[in-house]
């Protein structure tokens, strides 16, 4: 469908006021100013993207600004809800067009527009991501240039993976407890029913792992990636078994240690400022809940023969990662998007075809179980999002600014609506090295319960 827009002239120019001069004088016509010049340039810009969003399709999108209002793409039966987008400042077209969705995101936390539906308005660019893919061409493609270069520099060496986990996890404990249930577990619940709470869900996603790795009382685990502890505290309070577990940002591992000696578990648990290249040491059971996305797409293979040079041959080891689609794996290596760019420097998401052609040719490790849950992660992020946004004015007497939590909204909205619309997942990953056997006829706790 055609967009749908009232005339540029409705907005144009008030006529400048009749000047002074004498009759004979000649007129003088002045340069358009930097001003006006801009102006000029955002109103071809929004011609320009209107044109291009054009063949929007299941779903409607709504646009109003200073020039007018734009209807894009149709409401329909199974998208019935328009979504409406409120242009504040035509600036807002330029940051897209130098840099595609990373300047949405950017003007987003600029104030430049805003959004009755964030979520909704991911899933509806994610239905149309081919029309998405087209905003990364044309200037934005010089502007990735350069983004890719930068995204390049953060490659996760030891040096430069400390750089890059303390942008993120060290922006403050204190922050991260704002928004996050009491176990501080900053990766997807496991939800259930309509009526879990993130605390419920949250346990549930531990034992789920506990379960599944057939966790026993003297089982010795090592944890790749401690985050806050909760899983440290929760297996070994609940299991009994030993965790050794290692992070390599302080401000997770000083709170960490707190929490670990408020339970009462430093004979359990063994908590280390280490990099997972330098872990030693073998174990019977080895967890990994959401890291490997930090550890950068070129060390795959490092990350896979750590974790089978941790294992005895008899081990198991569970990874939890969040996924993105195999087709798409590619390009989003070859691109650096609002994630890479303001939240996760150095990340990626893999694609479970990456992780297992990385396994395959430096492991024998065997993926023996998997589960996908990535609707349970947008349920996560919904409310980390909710809580996030209560907690406004507190983040904002503790110094994180307007702007700052501005994009933070849009990056959690930003994931929760991938994970509706499953373009990006969430997955448990069950390896075991050549010696282990499932202890009843399948490998899973809850198969087992269920036989």
């Amino acid at each position: 469908m055609k967009p749908t827009q009232t005339a540029d002239a409705v907005y144009a120019e008030a006529p400048a006021p009749a000047a002074h001069a004498e009759p004979s004088a000649p007129l003088v016509h002045a340069a358009p100013s930097a001003a006006a010049r801009a102006r000029g340039l955002d109103r071809w810009l929004r011609r320009r993207l209107l044109a291009h969003l054009g063949g929007m399709s299941r779903g409607a999108l709504v646009i109003e600004d200073p020039v007018g209002r734009t209807v894009l793409g149709t409401a329909d039966a199974s998208h019935p809800h328009p979504v409406y987008l409120k242009v504040l400042d035509l600036g807002f077209y330029r940051a897209l067009a130098i840099h595609g969705s990373v300047g949405a995101g950017e003007a987003y936390g600029d104030g430049l527009w805003q959004c009755d539906d964030l979520v909704g308005l991911v899933r509806l660019l994610v239905r149309n991501r081919d029309l998405l893919d087209g905003l990364e061409s044309g200037l934005a493609r010089a502007g990735g240039w350069l983004m890719r270069a930068w995204h390049a520099a953060q490659r996760n060496t030891r040096a430069g993976s400390r750089r890059n986990i303390a942008a993120h996890y060290d922006l403050g404990n204190d922050f991260f407890a704002s928004f996050l249930s009491a176990d501080m577990m900053y990766s997807s619940a496991l939800w259930e029913a309509r009526h879990d709470t993130l605390a419920l869900a949250s346990a549930r996603k531990l034992d789920a792992i506990c379960r599944q790795l057939d966790l026993q009382p003297g089982d010795r685990v090592i944890e790749i990636g401690t985050g806050w502890g909760g899983f440290a505290i929760h297996a070994a309070r609940h299991y009994g078994c030993h965790v050794t577990t290692t992070t390599i940002s302080r401000e997770q591992h000083a709170l960490a240690a707190e929490r670990i000696a408020k339970a009462g578990l430093q004979g359990r648990v063994d908590l280390r400022l280490q990099d997972y290249r330098d872990l030693d040491g073998q174990y019977d059971k080895l967890v990994s809940i959401e890291m490997v996305e930090a550890i950068g797409a070129a060390y795959l293979p490092t990350y896979f023969a750590t974790l089978t040079r941790l294992l005895t041959p008899r081990g198991l080891a569970l990874v939890q990662a969040i996924t993105i689609e195999d087709h798409r794996y590619a390009q989003a290596l070859r691109s650096v998007d609002f994630i890479k760019r303001h939240i996760f420097p150095g990340s990626f998401i893999p694609s479970l075809a990456a992780m297992l052609s990385a396994k395959t040719a430096v492991s024998d490790l065997a993926l023996v179980h998997l589960e996908d849950f990535g609707l349970s992660y947008a349920r996560t992020l919904q409310a980390w999002r909710e809580a996030f946004v209560q907690a406004g004015p507190t983040l904002a007497g503790q110094g994180y600014d307007a702007r700052f939590q501005r994009l933070w909204t849009f990056y959690l909205a930003y994931c929760e609506g991938g994970f509706r619309e499953r373009s990006i997942g969430v997955a448990h990953l069950l390896f075991a090295r050549p010696e282990a056997q499932p202890t009843a006829y399948r490998w899973t706790a809850r198969d087992r319960a269920a036989r």
